[in-house]
């Protein structure tokens, strides 16, 4: 009865209170018009106009999951508290070292807790991150920091030769970023990492007497625009010409939630970072596991035995990974099946029908993105269908190698004729240049104006330089890439075709096709391989020309195979066919008869 009461109460006080704001003048000028409000009078105010950025992402993990795994490396354990508050002390001490709205930090790392946390950290401070692939050499790092005009680097303590040797390689006129050093005792106790020793003078800081010195009340400074810039990327350099792509916060924010939709992330995932950061920071992972809570289970290289390792030891729910690591994992001595399911996403190349199925029969569960630098993560995947389950596992991995359709946040994905622009058939036949528009399309190439026009059109879409071809279910499906197409007897080859055949085989590893010189046809398929170890009896080229004869038409068998230990590949797995264009064109032309 007393509680009903005090209700009751409380309730007419409220209501009170409610007439008498309605008297006053403050009030009655606030609703107080002339004339009903329009639709035209409805537009974005502040309040419906804040910034969209991936950095608030981190301070609502630390309210919801405050007490939860964020990061575990090795024998190192954080929550998503401790990450708050040390990525709040790291951006106070780049603020107060200089560091300023605009300026360019850089960092090379493998994955490294302080790697997951500068993506946050170095955008707080109102900077720009540029992350730098690591299996790059000094003078390409040299170039790159000088393009990017970069004020400060952090280094982790396996690079310091290799940034010291870029660093030298400088113009005496341009003045070097500052450099910051990230000690590793994991991978101090694991490897000989006396580099860092020698070079120690050349650093103004190390990475924890930074987060030391910093305040964890710190006000991040928040983006005035949410497409100011917020990542400057480089190229993975297959083309060996890697261009510096940036994206805004924006951009990122809706790559970083269109993927976790697309891919069905659920809260409290647990993730393990076989994929690098410095790749598109891990396809804007690096922020997405960060809104669902997830933990990020750091490994600094690919080690075939510690992936499954840690699959089974931290019960990782997910991954993603390139087609190359795949092949790795069914190889390795220690696959066997998983306990429970993990998912991979897979991408950055078209991925063999046969290494998808075998991957699959391992308990993985593997979904196909297809995404570039330039589109900050996925914009299209090869969403599946509940009636495919039906088929056998060999059609299954094929409807899985295509790359699908847009993601639910791209406004729209199409294959166009090369020299006409319009839509090619939905027949899977008919090939024409994958084109893609949507809010996660970069903003631009850093200082290059010429390359940004080209890229895109005034129709309205981004030109990937990919060719494929449209399938009568709407679903794509990639052929090659269109500096790659190989051109014989004026027939377009696919060499994705040629290698997928050649991956069917028991005794190849690895695959990769390109166009030989010939006097004949103009050009003819080069296949380099590398052959699975522990092989009885190798093949000899021959015996893989006839193996392809038996599988494509005449024109499409390679009519050359170089075999190699290991094909050349950038740190994010992707082949350098250029490398291997530059070998077939050393080999020379060959003669050919009808």
């Amino acid at each position: 009865m007393y509680s009903t009461l005090t209700l009751w109460r409380s309730i007419k006080l409220t209501f009170q209170d409610l007439a008498r704001r309605k008297q006053s003048s403050h009030y009655r000028a606030l609703t107080k018009s002339s004339k009903p409000i329009s639709m035209e009078d409805l537009k974005p105010r502040t309040p419906n106009s804040a910034p969209l950025t991936p950095i608030g992402f981190l301070e609502r993990a630390a309210t919801i999951y405050g007490d939860s795994p964020s990061i575990i490396y090795g024998h190192t354990t954080y929550t998503w508290s401790e990450t708050h508050h040390r990525c709040l002390q790291l951006a106070s001490s780049l603020s107060s070292s200089g560091i300023q709205r605009g300026h360019v930090v850089s960092v090379i790392s493998p994955n490294t807790p302080p790697m997951y946390e500068l993506h946050f950290a170095v955008p707080m401070a109102g900077a720009i991150l540029n992350t730098i692939n690591t299996r790059l050499d000094a003078r390409t790092i040299s170039t790159l920091l000088s393009h990017s005009e970069s004020k400060l680097v952090f280094v982790h303590q396996a690079y310091c030769a290799l940034i010291s040797d870029a660093l030298a390689l400088f113009p005496l006129e341009t003045n070097p970023p500052s450099l910051v050093l990230i000690d590793d005792d994991a991978a101090a106790a694991e490897e000989s990492l006396s580099s860092s020793v020698s070079i120690r003078i050349d650093f103004v800081d190390s990475y924890e007497e930074m987060i030391q010195k910093g305040d964890s009340k710190f006000q991040w400074i928040r983006p005035i625009s949410e497409w100011d810039p917020i990542v400057l990327n480089y190229t993975s350099g297959t083309t060996s010409s890697p261009k510096g792509v940036v994206h805004c916060h924006r951009g990122v924010f809706i790559a970083a939630f269109d993927s976790l939709l697309e891919w069905g992330v659920p809260k409290n995932s647990v993730y393990l970072w076989t994929l690098p950061m410095f790749h598109i920071n891990g396809w804007s992972f690096s922020w997405g596991i960060a809104a669902v809570g997830g933990t990020n289970v750091c490994i600094r290289k690919f080690d075939a035995a510690l992936i499954f390792s840690l699959i089974r030891r931290h019960h990782v729910t997910h991954m993603c990974a390139a087609p190359v690591v795949l092949n790795m994992l069914t190889n390795s001595l220690d696959n066997r099946s998983l306990d429970r399911p993990v998912k991979i996403l897979t991408g950055g190349a078209p991925p063999p029908a046969a290494v998808l199925f075998r991957i699959e029969s391992l308990g993985f569960d593997v979904t196909h993105g297809y995404g570039l630098t330039e589109t900050a993560g996925m914009v299209i995947c090869c969403s599946w269908k509940t009636e495919w389950n039906r088929l056998p596992a060999t059609e299954q991995a094929r409807l899985k190698a295509r790359q699908g359709v847009r993601t639910a946040a791209v406004a729209a994905v199409d294959v166009v004729d090369l020299e006409t622009g319009k839509s090619v058939k939905q027949d899977g036949v008919s090939i024409g240049e994958i084109v893609v528009s949507g809010g996660s399309i970069m903003v631009g190439y850093w200082k290059d104006r010429e390359a940004t026009a080209k890229s895109m059109t005034d129709e309205g879409w981004f030109l990937t330089g990919d060719v494929g071809v449209m399938h009568p279910d709407g679903y794509l499906e990639i052929k090659d890439r269109s500096k790659d197409v190989i051109i014989s007897g004026g027939e377009n080859l696919s060499s994705v075709e040629v290698e997928s055949v050649l991956y069917t085989n028991p005794s190849v590893n690895e695959a990769a096709v390109v166009a030989r010189p010939d006097e004949f046809w103009g050009e003819t398929p080069c296949a380099f391989v590398s052959l699975r170890e522990g092989l009885t009896r190798k093949p000899t080229e021959e015996e893989i020309i006839k193996y392809c004869r038996g599988k494509l038409p005449r024109f499409m068998v390679p009519k050359t195979v170089v075999f190699m230990a290991e094909l050349p590949k950038t740190s994010t797995g992707k082949i350098k066919k250029y490398v291997l264009k530059e070998i077939a064109m050393s080999i020379g032309s060959k003669s050919s008869r009808l």
